[in-house]
């Protein structure tokens, strides 16, 4: 396949008007028209995992870190990013990065840290605020399935595990075209008054142009009326973090021992013990620092992230065990994301994780 269209499908899939304002995820390097044969999944661009797709013969690299990061002025070489990036171009090999945008989905970084911790009644932690629109548009009583299946089909309409949510109400329209119009219903020049269903439904706002041309299609009218708000709700879908619940309460030490065997992590850090079971439980791969009140607001017994910093430590009281894990291990999962994500949408492609251990940090 052409690297376009499997950037089109991440970009769509992992949508980029999610990330965070300092982020840089999708395409880093690599012309869109390339053929792409085979794909290598990893963590972080490194000129090892560089090396291993040349040896493997894998034409593109798929990271959950930026391989560029911030802008880059000038390519000769003199920073790490600049050489991977003028070794990725020597090598031909793409590279695409999803980054936060990987974090916030519905299904991403952190909800697959809660599903290996085997957590119930999951929830996002922060909701992902700001990126509701909700179309409001006034369609012919005949036309109003054929319209409301198109948008719906466009992405329109999802509110939790509900699909196809919107509302109706009937009532008359009224309009008058001039001589260039060739009105669905009445005169030219005349008066005319029509029954309509005022239809309304909510889309994310990276869908908003696919879901306004799926009305304009469908819609009879040659100028369909329709109005879209920016709405203040949380998105319950989406988001930074999660909370759940364990099946059963755990020891804390227990609790401590299970989370350094299931993230493969050579050594934790955590904060003063409270001396209650862990029940309730908040997680948020990669540096979750700034949700430790987050976490508290839940009720959480314990708060999984990684790169918290000293005084944080402090902030759990004795309400909360905060864990920092480590950065590598809370998001290694992204692989196994990212791999899911693809093989379901392109099943023959040839996709393969990477075996290089890309964790700067190391432990004595």
């Amino acid at each position: 396949m052409k690297l376009k269209d499997i950037c089109s499908f991440l970009d769509s899939a992992i949508p980029l008007s999610f990330q965070e304002g300092y982020d840089n995820s999708g395409l880093q390097v690599g012309m869109p028209e390339k053929e792409i044969r085979s794909a290598l999944i990893c963590l972080d661009v490194t000129n090892e995992v560089l090396d291993e797709a040349g040896m493997n013969g894998c034409d593109l690299i798929i990271s959950h870190h930026p391989l560029i990061f911030t802008g880059l002025k000038r390519l000769s070489g003199q920073t790490l990013s600049e050489k991977l990036v003028l070794k990725a171009i020597r090598q031909d090999v793409a590279v695409y990065s999803a980054h936060t945008s990987l974090d916030v989905i519905s299904q991403g970084v952190s909800r697959k840290m809660a599903d290996k911790l085997r957590l119930k009644n999951v929830r996002v932690l922060s909701p992902l605020k700001g990126r509701l629109n909700k179309l409001v548009t006034f369609v012919p009583e005949s036309h109003l399935d054929k319209v409301r299946d198109a948008v719906f089909s466009a992405g329109a309409g999802t509110i939790g595990n509900y699909d196809r949510c919107g509302f109706t109400a009937e009532g008359t329209g009224s309009f008058r075209g001039n001589e260039d119009t060739n009105p669905f219903s009445g005169q030219k020049g005349v008066m005319s008054h029509e029954k309509e269903v005022r239809f309304e439904t909510i889309f994310f706002s990276y869908l908003r142009n696919k879901v306004i041309r799926a009305l304009l299609e469908s819609h009879p009218y040659e100028e369909a009326a329709y109005d879209i708000f920016l709405l203040e709700n949380d998105n319950i879908d989406a988001g930074l973090g999660c909370k759940g619940e364990l099946p059963e309460g755990v020891d804390e030490k227990e609790f401590l021992s299970q989370l350094k065997e299931i993230f493969s992590a050579k050594a934790i850090r955590f904060s003063k013990l409270t001396g209650r079971k862990i029940k309730k439980v908040a997680l948020c791969g990669g540096a979750g620092g700034p949700l430790i009140n987050d976490a508290l607001a839940s009720g959480a017994d314990a708060y999984i992230t990684a790169d918290v910093r000293y005084h944080s430590f402090f902030e759990g009281g004795n309400q909360m065990i905060i864990i920092d894990i480590g950065h590598y291990e809370s998001e290694k999962c992204s692989a196994e994301i990212l791999y899911d994500l693809i093989i379901k949408k392109f099943p023959t492609f040839a996709l393969r994780f990477s075996e290089v251990n890309t964790n700067p940090v190391n432990y004595l």
